[in-house]
C-alpha cells in the first residue's frame, strides 16, 4: 500500500513541480511529467529513509515529493539541454 500511495502522491507532485517550475528543457508531455514526479517521490522517500526522516516503509509527504520531482526535473532538464544542443 506504501508503493501505491508514493505513486499517487509523486502523481501530484509532478503536476505542481510543473508549475512551480516550468521552462524549455522541462518535459511537455502530461505523461512524462508523471512519471518524473513519481521517481521524485521515490526519491524523496529512499533519501528521507536514508537520513532518518521517515521510517523504513514510510513515504514522503506531498512536500518532500514536490521537493524530489523539482530536483528530478532540474536534473532531467540539464541533460536534456545537453542534447538538444549537441544536435
Amino acid at each position: 500500500m506504501s508503493i501505491l500511495w508514493t505513486i499517487i502522491i509523486g502523481f501530484l507532485a509532478g503536476v505542481i513541480a510543473k508549475f512551480i517550475m516550468p521552462g524549455d528543457n522541462e518535459p511537455s508531455g502530461f505523461i512524462l511529467t508523471t512519471i518524473l514526479g513519481i521517481v521524485g517521490a521515490f526519491v524523496a522517500s529512499y533519501l528521507g529513509q536514508a537520513l532518518g526522516w521517515y521510517r523504513p516503509g514510510e513515504g514522503a509527504g506531498l512536500i518532500g515529493a514536490v521537493v524530489g520531482a523539482i530536483v528530478v526535473l532540474f536534473v532531467y532538464g540539464l541533460f536534456a539541454g545537453r542534447q538538444r544542443r549537441a544536435i
